[in-house]
């Protein structure tokens, strides 16, 4: 007999046919960011290299350091010669600075009061959309441009349902009532109705049902020059 939790799980499976709904636990709790250049480098080789699904033993193989080293250097307790770490870049298939990223990088957060967002001229503002940016990093360290825009529409907005960029995009409505187009179909939506789709497409707003609508807009794209 299937206990509660376990029947909660299929179901989510089900949902997204038959995998589970996140590949990552959102409220997981991270490693404190080490300070100490040895141990930010032997975090990160022990990362790479569980990430393979390799032994420490495999790797002294691929490598050609010794297991007591590989132990030393994956806890921190020596400063690997930078001959040994660009064996283990190559061992591991990532670049040598990999193994520095978690050292002293910064991690930043924008707070934006209410009504202070960003107004931003784009595309979309010809048609009366107002765009106000809520916050933005450059350079972080996820490899991922994030745009929040709070998007509102009046009786003076048209409708353009022609958008096209890269990257994905999430809308949640807050206000109002919009058809919203996205390629070839259409989605009603009222106050609480979110919509996440393939931005690559034209998409848009196609008819204002219900004035002055206000939604969030999230579009996420690769940040230019990230290496993986």
């Amino acid at each position: 007999m299937k206990s509660k939790a376990d029947k909660k799980t299929t179901k989510d499976e089900d949902i997204h046919g038959g995998r589970p709904a996140f590949s990552q636990d959102p409220h997981a709790v991270r490693e404190p960011k080490e300070n100490n250049l040895e141990m930010a480098i032997g975090h990160e080789v022990r990362a790479y290299r569980k990430k393979l699904g390799i032994t420490v033993t495999d790797l002294a193989a691929a490598t050609g350091i010794s297991l007591g080293m590989l132990s030393k250097i994956e806890n921190g307790n020596i400063s690997p010669s930078l001959t040994t770490l660009q064996s283990l870049s190559r061992a591991l298939g990532v670049p040598l600075t990999a193994f520095f990223r978690g050292y002293e990088e910064p991690r930043n957060a924008v707070f934006v009061k209410a009504g202070q967002g960003v107004e931003l001229e784009r595309r979309g503002t010809r048609a009366g959309h107002q765009y106000n940016l809520l916050g933005h990093i450059d350079n972080n360290s996820s490899g991922v441009i994030v745009e929040p825009y709070l998007i509102s529409l009046t009786a003076d907005s048209d409708v353009f349902p022609t958008f096209q960029h890269e990257g994905m995009e999430f809308l949640y409505m807050l206000e109002g009532e919009v058809i919203y187009r996205h390629s070839d179909q259409l989605f009603p939506m009222q106050p609480g109705d979110s919509l996440f789709f393939d931005a690559d497409a034209p998409h848009g707003p196609e008819k204002l049902v219900k004035l002055p609508a206000k939604y969030l807009s999230i579009i996420c794209y690769p940040q230019r020059g990230k290496i993986d």
